[in-house]
């Protein structure tokens, strides 16, 4: 398969906006720069040309940039198959990435918002190649950060949240208090 390896630059780049997606929309693997837009292409032209199941893996230290790696793939194969009458779906699936974060992700010594888990994200197609769903599975989490954190990390997000929000009314059932 196709090996792209992707260094972090730990700062925003311009070389992921709309004009970069459509950019390497509909090109052939090597005819641009490397890039995980051109991963996707080939994954999405490799979908529809022999109507299989694609596989992107991405792999990396604590801090590498999988997560945003992957968010950009969805982003791509959410502009390049998106039709003018229905894209409220893509929209669902890119819209749940914060929820995962929030129960998944936790401050490390290396990384703000570092995922503590492994995702599996499935994301399925319809007969014009339009995105129809999704399903995120995880595997690995660290469980042992809710009972323990290092000197400088937190406890996943989601806590830090809920005690933000404690005061709230349709929170007070939870019984989350200040201390």
């Amino acid at each position: 398969g196709i090996i792209l390896v992707a260094i972090n630059p730990y700062k925003q780049l311009p070389i992921y906006g709309d004009a970069i997606i459509h950019a390497y929309s509909g090109q052939n693997m090597g005819d641009m720069d490397p890039h995980i837009f051109a991963v996707a292409e080939e994954a999405y032209k490799q979908m529809a040309r022999n109507n299989k199941n694609q596989s992107i893996i991405v792999s990396g230290e604590s801090g590498a940039g999988k997560t945003v790696s992957a968010r950009y793939t969805m982003r791509y194969f959410a502009t390049v198959s998106k039709s003018s009458s229905n894209a409220h779906m893509e929209d669902k699936v890119l819209a749940s990435n914060p929820i995962t974060e929030a129960v998944g992700n936790a401050k490390t010594t290396r990384n703000d918002n570092s995922s503590r888990f492994g995702k599996y994200t499935e994301i399925s197609f319809d007969q014009s190649y339009q995105i129809i769903g999704a399903n995120m599975r995880t595997y690995l989490l660290e469980k042992s950060r809710v009972v323990f954190q290092v000197e400088n990390e937190r406890n996943y997000h989601i806590f830090y949240q809920l005690c933000a929000s404690a005061m709230q009314p349709e929170y007070e059932h939870l019984k989350l208090g200040r201390s």
